[in-house]
């Protein structure tokens, strides 16, 4: 499609150079919208945004090497780091080095964090009804599956840059 294309150019309140992805502009300010929403909860329970995905997979597989938790973020080893350093200054995390590995620091939950777990499911359960209020059980089984479609075409281009084959 090109702008001179009349479906090109339907979407009047579309910047111009979006007129031919209203669909990705559309999921790009859903995708900026949930976040804000997601960060809001999170905040409340004293979480930065993206910490949870850190402690889910610490509540899930336990002690983990300080590098898989890069990997598996996908985040700069910095960022990883700083995300660290302040779950462990709250006292959610904490490091030693890996019996295994003396260079290697694994990361696992404290106690305080594992309290953490309820509270973040009970964002994530708020962030559902949010997200999905108006839509009655079958929309959102379509919304979903439709979803996965477009993961799928989206993991096809992506590769192992985006972490699909995870």
């Amino acid at each position: 499609m090109t702008s001179e294309d009349p479906a090109c150019t339907q979407y009047s309140r579309l910047p111009s150079a979006a007129a031919c992805g209203p669909f990705s502009h559309a999921v790009s300010r859903v995708a900026r919208l949930h976040r804000i929403a997601a960060g809001r909860l999170l905040r409340a329970i004293g979480l930065y945004p993206g910490q949870e995905f850190l402690m889910m997979h610490l509540w899930d597989a336990g002690a983990t090497r300080q590098s898989e938790l890069i990997k598996l973020l996908e985040l700069d080893p910095s960022t990883v780091t700083k995300m660290l350093q302040r779950l462990e200054q709250a006292g959610y995390v904490r490091r030693s080095p890996d019996p295994k590995d003396r260079r290697a620091s694994l990361v696992e939950s404290t106690e305080d964090g594992f309290v953490l777990h309820e509270r973040v499911k009970a964002a994530w359960s708020e962030l559902e009804e949010q997200t999905l209020t108006g839509l009655d059980p079958a929309e959102q089984a379509e919304l979903a599956r439709l979803l996965g479609k477009v993961e799928a075409n989206l993991c096809r281009t992506a590769g192992d840059e985006a972490g699909c084959g995870k």
